[in-house]
């Protein structure tokens, strides 16, 4: 058995490194789209409404694994050559638009009605109207689910390994591989992801409590 050293440590914390990469790219991605796809899923436009659920339920309904394969081999099919960074953050960044545009469109439908209408009453559009009165009340109603998706988007980056990218998972292989001691070396990657996960999942927790306690008082 190889002994566990330097080299492997820093391919470790370059693994880390691109899993918080990865991470920050889907999620920002997610939420730019997110925000298109719960505006388009409550539009009173009806086939706009129909699209955005199909879009929903693809990248819902299907495996994140199973988007991987199709991003990274079905678009170079197609003739789109795309480098597995590239692939793996357009697939996360589509799963995560569905997911928080579903999220925020349950967020938007749980306001009253009459916050809406009353802004409606006073001349506000449909756009400035989501802007300025709708969307900031349902994104903080959202933020605990918002957050625990982030957990599951974290974790959900663990499969990039599967089309070469080397995040934090595919990084342990690779050092488990080399230094013939796979458990200690999943064990150092699992307190990883728990060191990363952890604290977001606190924060969510906490922050379920404070709209509960909110909500009572209001």
């Amino acid at each position: 058995m190889n002994n566990f050293g330097l080299p492997e440590t820093l391919l470790l914390a370059k693994g880390l490194q691109w899993t918080v990469l990865l991470t920050l790219t889907g999620f920002v991605g997610g939420v730019l789209g997110g925000l298109v796809v719960a505006l388009c899923r409550v539009s009173p436009l009806v086939p706009l409404r129909l699209a955005t659920v199909a879009f929903i339920e693809v990248f819902r309904g299907t495996p994140l694994l199973l988007q991987l394969f199709v991003v990274f081999y079905g678009l170079s099919v197609l003739g789109f050559s795309l480098s597995a960074w590239t692939s793996v953050a357009i697939c996360l960044t589509l799963n995560a638009s569905a997911f928080l545009g579903e999220i925020w469109r349950g967020s938007i439908q749980a306001l009253p009605g009459g916050q809406s209408e009353a802004a409606s009453a006073l001349g506000l559009h449909y756009l400035p109207r989501m802007r300025h009165v709708v969307m900031p009340q349902a994104l903080k109603i959202s933020l605990p689910a918002t957050v625990g998706f982030l957990v599951q988007l974290l974790k959900g980056t663990s499969l990039a390994s599967i089309v070469g990218f080397a995040e934090l998972m595919r990084s342990g292989a690779i050092v488990s591989n080399a230094t013939f001691n796979p458990l200690f070396v999943y064990s150092v990657v699992a307190a990883l992801y728990f060191a990363l996960c952890w604290p977001l999942s606190l924060y969510g927790r906490h922050m379920e409590k404070r709209l509960a306690g909110a909500q009572r008082t209001g």
